[in-house]
Order: structure tokens, then sequence, then C-alpha cells
């Protein structure tokens, strides 16, 4: 039982049902200071009951309240203030660590229902930037959280490979390009082609018009269109692949944009059939006033789809496919609006399962505050950044432990993931400016650092020829009894974490561990031959293995040794 469970236990019964065990649990809260105790009850609505001043309805609490599990139950002013027995919670939080293991805090709210997860999706034949990474590392966290809740993720990378893009990109191929050039460094040459077809385009608009008509012969199966389009799209996907293996992250659907082309037909009949399309300037829409929003353009006045028919179909797709109890879409901030009107349509069409749909938002990532653009070529490309972020954790584990055996592996797994656990530590929905230097830092809030309070207590187990054994706590000191209580947090952290689509909520967990970790080990000597030492290595032990799990939670390998 965790402890708030038991203070709303015991609380239930001192009051004699003045309150439901849910409405109790609601309100208990932790006091600012542990000198205050443990878990406190505030009196206030009671007073409306009981007709008594809140501070007399404490002190009569606290008399009432049956302290077993508990040191002691005090009113303080208001508060019932609740001082848990600690070593019988640290007992029993370390002894089911130690027998679960990385199972700890494993839960079955899902019952393995699915969760499909729209993430990563980059726009073929543009470089893999450091913008793409935020709806990669989101999305594979949530995936782990969710599979660690009870349910089974599908990752989707809905791959940007159809619109008028392609349209500018044979224009500029065909106008520019250079097929030897563009088989060397395929990226490259299509980015460079990208940025000087968008450029060119603000002087000449005749060049957008060229797109466009390029784009409807694609869209209409045009024999050259797609042979382009195909070669643009397979180049991109063995450059994509190879930077999901450095971030160790793969995927179970790559169908993207144009697997919808013949999809769509369905949706537009559907949506005649039941009346809601209408002409508006030679374009199809579906009016949305009663949700505030504004009209869904179905076609537009050329007979081209949009983003929003094709994500309709896509819905109806996944829904039919993996029948998902939930929906997400790891998709920029800026992109609200569409999922709103998407999850609208889909009302408006009948589907009632749109209500499982979630939109999950980020903030952007800037350099020095500025916003990055592929189009006008101002990018943080990700495959070097990678490559630079190793190399930098390899000089520094040099300098700290040069004896350190596969340090290469070592720099791979500290690298990555201090690009990941950066991202992943800052609140969704904010954005950062990116600072690479700080991110592979060992000192501070970073992925380094956690997973160098990992790799030392693995070190100091090893000293120790550590066997895992059941244990018995008897005068646990404070350093300690901080710990267990983070410990014996783990599960509703991951809750918390998959209720808010937020994987800081176990980044910062992460780094809150950790760092009541090393306070301990800078007071306790640990390794002392007395008869402490096995309750002690079983701490630790037990701190190693939840911080491993909150990093792979992450993404995020956890080193034996740094």
């Amino acid at each position: 039982m965790n402890e708030k469970k038991l203070v709303s236990l015991a609380l239930f019964n001192a009051l004699d049902g003045a309150l439901e065990l849910e409405q109790i649990e609601k309100l208990i809260e932790k006091p600012k200071t542990s000198e205050l105790g443990d878990l406190a009850f505030p009196a206030f609505q009671l007073a409306k009951i009981m007709h008594k001043a809140p501070q007399m309805i404490a002190a009569d609490v606290a008399e009432k309240i049956d302290t077993t599990g508990f040191e002691k139950v005090v009113a303080t002013g208001p508060y019932v203030n609740f001082f848990l027995d600690k070593d019988a919670v640290a007992t029993t939080v370390i002894n089911e660590i130690t027998d679960k293991e990385n199972y700890y805090a494993d839960q079955n709210a899902g019952n393995a229902a699915n969760v499909t997860i729209d993430m990563s999706s980059p726009n073929i034949a543009k470089p893999f930037s450091i913008g793409h990474l935020r709806s990669t590392v989101i999305g594979d966290s949530l995936a782990n959280i969710y599979q660690k809740m009870g349910y089974n993720p599908v990752r989707i990378n809905h791959l940007g490979d159809w619109g008028k893009q392609f349209g500018m990109l044979i224009t500029a191929y065909k106008l520019w390009g250079d097929e030897a050039a563009v088989k060397a460094h395929p990226i490259d040459e299509l980015l460079k082609l990208y940025v000087r077809i968008n450029a060119e385009a603000e002087e000449k608009p005749e060049l957008d018009e060229e797109a466009r008509n390029w784009f409807r012969k694609l869209e209409n199966g045009d024999e050259e269109a797609l042979s382009l389009w195909k070669w643009f799209r397979d180049e991109s996907l063995v450059e994509f692949k190879r930077i999901y293996d450095k971030l160790d992250v793969d995927f179970d659907s790559y169908n993207g944009e144009a697997f919808y082309n013949d999809k769509m037909a369905e949706v537009v009949e559907i949506l005649g059939l039941k009346g809601l399309l209408k002409e508006s300037q030679g374009a199809t829409i579906v009016e949305l006033e009663k949700y505030d929003l504004n009209p869904a353009l179905i076609k537009k006045s050329d007979g081209a789809t949009l983003y929003i028919t094709r994500d309709l179909a896509a819905a109806i797709y996944r829904k039919r496919t993996y029948d998902f109890a939930k929906s997400l879409y790891v998709v920029g901030g800026e992109q609200t609006g569409h999922f709103k009107q998407l999850k609208a349509v889909l009302n408006e069409m009948g589907y009632e399962w749109a209500k499982d749909i979630e939109h999950v938002p980020f903030g952007l990532v800037t350099r020095d505050g500025k916003k990055l653009s592929t189009r006008k070529g101002n990018i943080i490309r990700l495959e070097p950044t990678i490559d630079e972020a190793v190399e930098r954790a390899l000089s520094q584990i040099n300098a700290k432990n040069p004896d350190l055996a596969n340090k290469e592996t070592v720099a791979h797994q500290v690298g990555t993931g201090a690009i990941k656990f950066y991202d992943l530590k800052t609140d969704r929905t904010n954005g950062y400016d990116f600072n690479l230097e700080e991110m592979v830092s060992f000192e501070g809030e970073t992925g380094p650092y956690v997973q160098y309070a990992y790799a030392r207590i693995r070190s100091i187990l090893r000293k120790a020829n550590f066997a895992p054994s059941q244990v018995q706590f008897t005068e646990l000191p404070a350093e300690a009894w901080e710990i267990v209580k983070i410990l014996q947090n783990f599960g509703n952290t991951i809750g918390r974490a998959a209720d808010k689509y937020e994987p800081s909520i176990i980044a910062k967990y992460a780094i809150t561990l950790a760092q009541a970790f090393n306070k301990y080990y800078a007071h306790v000597r640990i390794l002392e031959d007395n008869e402490g030492l096995q309750s002690r290595l079983a701490l630790a032990n037990a701190t190693a293995i939840v911080l491993k799990e909150a990093l792979r939670l992450l993404g995020v390998e956890a080193p034996e040794e740094m």
C-alpha cells in the first residue's frame, strides 16, 4: 500500500464517514519541510461539515488516528501531520524493488489496448534536423511510458512524402539538377535545390505555378513525376534510418502521406453522404462554426487535397487497423488548430472515437533565440550534432577515466543520451535554445549527471560483491529516507507522465533521485563493514534499478561504467 493510501485509510476510519475515501486522498498534501511530517491533511473542508474551527478538528482527528504504520501523528494548527514508520516503509519498498527489479512500478491500466503514436514524421528530401528531434524522442518516450502502464504502443512515422513541396523539388531538379551529384550526396543536393527554388519563387511566381503543375502530375500518376518522387523518397529513407539507428528509435509503421492517396475518396464520399460538404469560392469545405473553428478545407478549387483530407483518412485507417484506445499526435504546437479541426470533422462524421485523439504539442528548438527553417537553409543537422556530442563525451571520459574499457560504446550512450535527456527534461510545451556544451556536461541537471550517478552505484556494488537479498531496515538516516520516499513515488510519477503526456516528469524524477543518492553518498559510508552494510547496499541497488528504468523510459541507456 502506498503512503497516500495508508494515510487516507487511517483518516477515513477516524472520520466515521464524514468524507469519502477518494475525497480524503485528493486533499492529502506534502508539507513544505520534512520536519512537519511526510504527509498532511488540511481540516478546512471539514469545518463546514462539523461546524468547528479547523484547528479543533485537526486536534480531535489526530487523537483518534490508529498510529499503526506511523511513527507519530500530530496536529499542527489546522493540519493533521503524519510521520511514517520510516524503517517499515523502507523495508517494504526496497524489498519490493529487489524482488521485481526493472518490473517495479509496472501497471495494468491499459489492459494491453493499443495506443497509436504519430511521431517524428520528417519530410522526404530534406535533412533530418534538430527540429525533428523533439517529436521523435517525445513520441518514443511516451511509447515506453504507455508500455509501462500496460498499453501496447504503436509507433507510426507518418512521413511527409507528399504535397506541393515535391512539385517544388521536381521543378528545381528539372531546372538545375545534376543526377550524379544527387546520387553522390542525395540530401545535401536536394536541400540546395529546395532552398534555391523557394528563394527564386519569391521573385518569379511562375516557378510556383510550375511546381503546382508538377504536383498535379504526381497526383495523377505521371510516370516521370512518380519516378523522381520515388527516387527522392528512397534516398531520404536510407539517411533517416541511419539516424534512427544512432538514436536507437524504431517504428511499427512508415506509412506516410502518400499511403493514403487511395483512401481519401472514401472520406470525401462519407462527408458528402452526411451532407457535410459545402462549396466556398470554388473550394470544398466542412463548416465548423458550432465548434468555434474556421471551416475545414477538404479540397482546393483545383481539386487538390489537403493535409486534413489525408489526416482524416489516416485516422479512420488507424482505428480500423489498430482499434486504438488512444491516438496521440506528437506534432508541434503551431498545428493545434489543425488537430482541433480534425477531431471536429471526425465527430461530425459520427465517429465517437474522435474523443480518443490527442494532439501532444511541443515548443520549438531555437539557435541563439532564432527559429530554425529548412526553407531558408537555417537548420542544425542532427547526424553531425550526434557525432559531435559523442566526441565531446569521449573527451570527458578520456579525462576522467582513461583506462575505461569499451570507451567508444559508452561515449555513444552518453552523447546520444545527453541530447535526448536535455530535450525531454524541458516541459514539453516550452521550447529551448540549443546548447550542445550544456547538454553533454557531467555537471548540472543533465543526462550524463544521471548516468554517472548510476555508474557510481554499480561500481560500489561491484566493490562489495553485492548479491541481492531481502533486508530489514533499522534507524534509517534522514538522507536514506529521502531516497526511499522518491523510490516509493515512482509508480505515481509514471502515471502522471502518462496522464499529462509529459516525459519531463520522468526526467525531473531521475535528476531528483540522482541528487538524493549523491547527497546520501556524501554523508554515509556505504561500504563500512558493520551490521547496516547489507541494508545500505540494498538501498543503493534499488536506487540503481529505478534510475536505469527511469532512463529507459526516456530512451536513454545507462552505462555500467563511465
